[in-house]
């Protein structure tokens, strides 16, 4: 008798969930048979040639398109943003690698990077110019991102330079008590390969 119930119960279910007026025909038991009946046929592969037909052809359309660029993103890094646009003209229309050793001369302060306004005179054929430490330490870093992801986009560094560097300015961290801001700075730096 319960088991009557449960069966009426779980039919009304299903005729609201559908919203149809008139009770569905829903097999609840299950005998082993028909599961067997199913498996046969899995087995014997009936239906499965349309869906890895279907599959396959959907594979064929979706080819992955060929990379050009490749593209790395520093989100509130702890630098400042005048000395982020100055690092950011110094490495541009450079190779990854050159960048690199380039910035490695800066925190070894044998090479000035150039910056506009009243900054005495340094070393080199620049006018003025400063030893960013922490801004080169953090753009080395994302400099090694950006090589490991344009190999992995297939990219050869030979011919891979930096297009395009763009520091932006980030929320502003305020200290513990709020009287000091500290400075964020939000970069993208991007580098495409030339064809020659």
């Amino acid at each position: 008798m319960a088991d009557e119930q449960l069966n009426q119960v779980k039919i009304q279910k299903t005729n609201i969930v559908h919203g149809n007026k008139q009770p569905i025909a829903v097999d609840v038991h299950r005998t082993k048979h028909d599961k067997n009946e199913k498996i046969s046929e899995k087995e014997a592969g009936v239906g499965e040639t349309n869906t890895e037909a279907k599959k396959d052809e959907k594979r064929k359309q979706t080819k992955a398109p060929q990379r050009t660029e490749a593209s790395v993103y520093g989100r509130s890094l702890k630098i400042s943003l005048k000395q982020s646009k100055a690092v950011g003209k110094f490495i541009k229309n450079k190779k990854i690698e050159d960048a690199i050793k380039d910035l490695n001369q800066v925190l070894l302060k044998k090479r000035a990077v150039p910056m506009s306004g009243e900054i005495a005179h340094r070393r080199g054929n620049i006018m003025s110019g400063k030893y960013p430490i922490n801004t080169s330490n953090e753009f080395i870093r994302l400099l090694k991102t950006l090589s490991s992801n344009s190999t992995m986009h297939g990219l050869d560094l030979d011919k891979t330079i930096i297009y395009e560097v763009i520091p932006n300015k980030a929320p502003d961290q305020l200290h513990r008590f709020g009287s000091r801001k500290f400075k964020r700075t939000h970069i993208t730096i991007k580098a495409k390969e030339l064809k020659k």
